[in-house]
């Protein structure tokens, strides 16, 4: 066991090697509209502090976006991308500031780099815990297993979008947090206020990560519903008044952008209706993304079916927000590489250290066939 826990490490630091080899010779100028538009919300954040949130596209004196598009080719004059405009008439940055603001710790001219070198230091740090954790050899080996695929996509697909990359170190920080709620704290009131404070700061990265405080909701909800109890209704209000707190920044920065904290900074391309598309679900189908799915599923419904006590509830968490992740992005009428990644990643993280965090006994009695799948 200790042979195949010292393995598995080594798997992991050698990726983390690679990794890190590759992301070195990374440009920041590689062509892609998305990447301008977050190195612009840095820019913003280092030239204003928090009046970097205000992202009006006229707010360029010193001709940083300009000189970014002229770098790529944009067509001179034409409207600047990732900017729609508002009711108002501004022209504004769709995306939510966190990305910007992770960015904007590292000097201008050499933040992607730094930024993919740290989330890939603290997903290597949380598969070697998992590694570390495990008290069987099943557990070690679901666990290696799952530390070296979760290193091999800070690659890809985490390299699509700068979004992702600290989206992949939260879900993996959430998913620890997750199983040591359920599995070890009790349900800690204290876990429970830094998890609903993660998955909000989590929304700045991406506003789609909204959906994945679904699981959270509906658990606490149910739970409160059977129980009626002031404990359960604490939990609840701490971890929805933590969620909001975390979400703060985006909501300021839409009611600067878009005249409310609720409105959306998204042009009306993205904020489309729900609709059942043959072609996104057939896109889903021959992408790695529906490995990732039949993974996360998989390896949940197994939890839930094996699982006692506190890993029953994490099963029950982990279902209900693939579910309602799943319907949302199945039924959005746009596909890209990465949509699904955090939900999967979530969710196989919290399966992951469930696994590693039981006694060794329950584990080692399971049928050999339906570890592989963890």
């Amino acid at each position: 066991m200790k042979f195949l826990k010292l393995a598995f490490g080594l798997i992991c630091l050698l990726i983390l090697a690679s990794n890190v080899r590759v992301t070195s010779h990374w440009t920041e100028a590689r062509g892609v509209w998305d990447d301008i538009c977050y190195l612009r919300q840095a820019h913003l954040f280092q030239l204003y502090g928090i009046g970097g949130l205000d992202t009006d596209v006229s707010r360029d004196e010193d001709h940083f976006l300009r000189g970014k598009l002229k770098e790529i080719g944009f067509p001179e004059g034409a409207p600047a991308p990732c900017h729609p405009p508002t009711a108002s008439g501004k022209y504004v940055m769709q995306y939510p500031p966190g990305t910007g603001f992770v960015l904007a710790l590292f000097p201008q001219g050499y933040q992607v780099v730094p930024l993919y070198v740290s989330v890939n230091l603290i997903v290597c740090g949380f598969a070697l815990l998992a590694i570390f954790y495990a008290r069987s050899i099943w557990s070690a080996l679901g666990a290696g297993v799952f530390g070296a695929l979760a290193m091999y996509m800070m690659i890809n697909p985490a390299k699509a979008s700068y979004s992702i990359a600290p989206t992949m170190a939260l879900c993996a920080v959430v998913g620890y947090l997750t199983a040591l709620w359920l599995i070890r704290a009790k349900h800690n009131v204290w876990l429970l206020l830094l998890i609903g404070l993660l998955l909000g700061l989590s929304v700045n990265l991406r506003l789609p990560n909204l959906f994945l405080v679904a699981g959270y909701v509906l658990f606490l909800g149910v739970t409160f519903l059977r129980t009626r109890t002031v404990a359960t209704f604490v939990q609840g209000l701490v971890f929805g008044l933590a969620f909001i707190v975390g979400m703060i920044p985006t909501l300021v920065a839409n009611a600067i952008n878009a005249g409310s904290p609720f409105a959306t900074t998204y042009s009306s391309d993205d904020a489309k209706a729900f609709e059942i598309d043959l072609a996104v679900l057939t896109q889903y189908l021959h992408d790695m993304q529906f490995a990732l799915i039949l993974l996360a599923v998989g390896s949940t419904a197994w939890l839930l079916r094996t699982g006692q006590g506190g890993a029953r509830q994490v099963a029950f968490v982990v279902g209900g927000n693939l579910l309602v992740n799943l319907i949302f992005f199945v039924s959005h009428p746009t596909f890209t590489p990465y949509y699904v990644v955090p939900i999967t990643m979530l969710s196989a993280w919290s399966v992951c250290f469930t696994l590693v965090m039981q006694p060794a006994e329950p584990a080692a009695q399971a049928p050999l066939g339906q570890k592989v799948h963890v």
